[in-house]
């Protein structure tokens, strides 16, 4: 009796890890609720990272970014957050890219991130122009000589660089795309809620593969 109630226990005990780990994470299913990277990126913080690949003219990113912005505010503690901004071969959205990096070296990203998705597809200006979107940069009180600066700087060229290795390496067919720990490619059917409950879903898979909980 002693021994079959240990081996009971012993069960119970993983049919309890088996239900913390989650019955999402279960039920995921390669094509259909992600992509595995193969080989996977690069992670860049001691943490499970979670990337967001986007473009500023992107109409789905657009619609996105506040649904996603309210998930990072609640990040866990073992969680990082990136964005790339995406870049295909044809370089059609490289002037994006280099808008992103050159505020993010002027430290105006979290003030501004927002703003250019709002210029592009609320006021409808052509930020890829380079006259509109310096008379952005000055509307928005920011120094147009010191932004022209850091736009052209090697720093700014080389973070776009990386942004096109970057999306090469994972594969990207479209944007937005979340990558979680370099190794899966969040996919959902549904609207983007259920995207984040993937990605959450992902989160946990990597935690576990780790041996966490």
């Amino acid at each position: 009796m002693v021994a079959l109630r240990g081996v009971l226990t012993a069960l119970l005990v993983t049919l309890g890890m088996g239900l913390a780990f989650g019955v999402g994470a279960a039920e995921l299913k390669a094509g259909r609720d992600f992509r595995v990277l193969t080989p996977p990126l690069v992670v860049e913080q001691n943490k499970i990272e979670v990337i967001e690949f986007f473009w500023y003219g992107c109409p789905h990113c657009f619609d996105f970014e506040p649904v996603l912005a309210a998930w990072v505010k609640k990040l866990p503690a073992d969680v990082s957050f990136r964005r790339v901004p995406t870049i295909f071969p044809n370089d059609k959205w490289a002037p994006g890219a280099r808008l992103y990096y050159t505020l993010e070296a002027m430290n105006l990203l979290e003030k501004l991130h927002v703003d250019v998705f709002n210029a592009i597809h609320v006021d409808r200006q052509r930020l890829d122009d380079d006259k509109v979107l310096l008379e952005w940069v000055a509307k928005k009180g920011i120094d147009a000589r010191k932004f022209g600066e850091i736009w052209a700087s090697f720093g700014v060229q080389s973070r776009v660089r990386q942004a096109r290795e970057t999306t090469q390496a994972a594969g990207l067919t479209g944007v937005p795309a979340v990558v979680v720990q370099g190794r899966y490619q969040a996919i959902t059917q549904g609207n983007y809620e259920e995207l984040i409950a993937v990605i959450d879903t992902l989160v946990a898979r990597v935690r576990h593969e780790a041996g966490g909980k």
